[in-house]
């Protein structure tokens, strides 16, 4: 363990075996500091905060500051870290309020600098969030998502695994599980395949993830239609339905294409069939 002398540590913070701490650091009563986990110059640590095992914790980082949230009159809430996250200079991660109590990062997340994670947000596992990338309040972000700097998350939307946010995009909808997204305001830009194989998926896995997306995306219907064509139509697989099921209990509605109604024919030929 080493701690700088000049870190203004509350005594009744918890601080695991092999932690660092360097000058300048303040940690707050009711925080609990995971082993191995490593805090630099400036970070300040806040009431609430429980930051997992073999972190790291960058300069200037605030991590359970109150929310920014005009509703919030104190109650207790807490900000909740995975284990072996970075959290880079100057990112500030609010703790929750009443409505769900907690904020939450996974494990081996990347937050790069200057990210914002709003109250009572949701952040998964193995995710990376580039320089200077908004989070609002309430947002689920799933697991293995990649959203690129300077872009923007509206209060309640969802990103479903897997996906992959283009730089300088704003997101008010929900983003489907596996897919690219790019603009102000986001729209569909195919699937994340590269992303994919670079997590192992296989070929065909792809490619069934890439008919679905043919018929939500390029199929001429609207969404109830959509899903049960691909009910009806398309073979049983996980990955079918998983983005049903997502499409399905997506409360804002999932991000629409440039050019959503203009069916590829293929698809719009058995979809009248099938309607007949």
């Amino acid at each position: 363990m080493s701690i700088s002398k000049l870190a203004e540590i509350h005594p009744d913070a918890v601080i695991g075996k092999d932690v660092s701490i360097e000058a300048f650091v303040r940690i707050d009563n009711d925080v609990i500091i995971g082993e191995g986990t490593w805090i630099g110059t400036g970070a300040s640590i806040y009431p609430g905060a429980r930051i997992g095992k073999n972190c790291k914790i960058y300069p200037g980082a605030v991590i359970a500051g109150i929310p920014q949230d005009l509703k919030f009159r104190g109650e207790y809430s807490t900000v909740e870290i995975g284990d072996y996250t970075s959290v880079r200079e100057y990112v500030t991660i609010s703790r929750g309020t009443a409505s769900k109590g907690v904020t939450r990062v996974g494990s081996h997340t990347l937050l790069m600098a200057y990210a914002h994670v709003g109250h009572d947000s949701e952040v998964g596992n193995y995710c990376v969030l580039a320089n200077g990338v908004q989070i609002a309040g309430e947002v689920v972000i799933d697991d293995w998502v990649v959203i690129g700097g300077l872009s923007a998350v509206h209060q309640f939307c969802r990103v479903g695994a897997h996906a992959m946010v283009s730089g300088m995009t704003g997101i008010l909808s929900d983003v489907a599980p596996y897919t690219k997204v790019f603009g102000v305001p986001a729209h569909y830009v195919g699937v994340n395949a590269i992303g994919l194989k670079r997590r192992g998926f296989t070929n065909d896995q792809i490619h069934r993830i890439q008919d679905v997306y043919r018929v939500v995306y390029q199929g001429g219907m609207n969404v109830s239609q959509a899903l049960e064509y691909l009910e009806m139509n398309l073979p049983n697989s996980d990955e079918k339905e998983f983005i049903s099921s997502f499409i399905r209990n997506s409360e804002r509605g999932i991000i629409k294409t440039v050019g959503a109604n203009e069916a590829v024919p293929e698809v719009n030929s058995k979809f009248r069939k099938f309607t007949k």
